[in-house]
């Protein structure tokens, strides 16, 4: 199998699937769900970014989850697994998120420095704050009356209010440590995310395929929920 220059074909369907903390929660979902890379794809020293499948009308790409929506909303890729902050972030019309894989289990969150006692809504009208989700800050924040000047950073986020770059942030949240381990607070939830299958609402439409992957996906997520209920 190629995976590097896998040739163009319009009746092959594109997987898209992203880099990072979702992917190895993700994968065992797919497979039962008939998905399965080629085994190149687990190979920790390759750089392709495209790889052929078990199933030979479909390929897969690994992007960052960002890019993940982006190459689905506009038809690159068919289908794809991103988790909702993302589907939430960019809110395109062209995106279908059918199945909520209950997978990548996480929240997007408020957090300051535990020495700033003023919670910085209550008493401004302004905040400068550190994220890559400036969407969903901007509205976290307008709700409460005040007007958010978002810093976008990708990275070390945790930084910025030691550093005077923003009072505040906005980021991803598992277990808290790393806030704590910062000194940082979470003092709000916007919102609790999972990772979500999902689709290009045109090709669900046209192609009996894409359909079929989220009949498949909705099966897996129903069976798992069962199997977890019944434990």
């Amino acid at each position: 199998m190629t995976t590097i220059g896998l040739p163009d074909n319009p009746g092959q369907l594109t997987f898209a699937v992203p880099k990072g903390r979702i992917l190895d929660e993700a994968l065992p979902v797919m497979a039962r769900a008939g998905v399965e890379p080629e085994p190149a794809f687990h190979d920790p020293k390759n750089r392709a970014l495209a790889f052929a499948c078990t199933r030979n009308d479909m390929r897969m790409i690994r992007v960052r989850a960002f890019d993940v929506a982006t190459f689905v909303a506009h038809g690159a890729a068919q289908v794809g697994i991103v988790g909702s902050d993302v589907i939430e972030e960019f809110d395109y019309a062209d995106l279908y998120a059918p199945v909520d894989l209950g997978i990548g289990l996480c929240r997007l969150s408020v957090a300051r420095m535990a020495n700033d006692t003023d919670d910085g809504a209550a008493s401004i009208s302004h905040l400068r704050v550190a994220t890559k989700y400036p969407s969903l800050t901007r509205r976290h924040f307008a709700a409460a009356g005040v007007q958010a000047e978002c810093v976008k950073l990708n990275g070390a986020m945790e930084l910025a209010p030691s550093l005077g770059l923003a009072r505040q942030i906005v980021d991803l949240v598992s277990t808290g440590t790393t806030l704590r381990e910062n000194g940082l607070v979470e003092t709000a939830v916007i919102l609790e995310i999972s990772a979500r299958l999902i689709v290009n609402r045109t090709a669900l439409k046209t192609d009996r395929r894409v359909a079929a992957l989220v009949d498949a996906f909705r099966r897996e997520a129903e069976e798992r929920s069962q199997k977890a209920a019944a434990a």
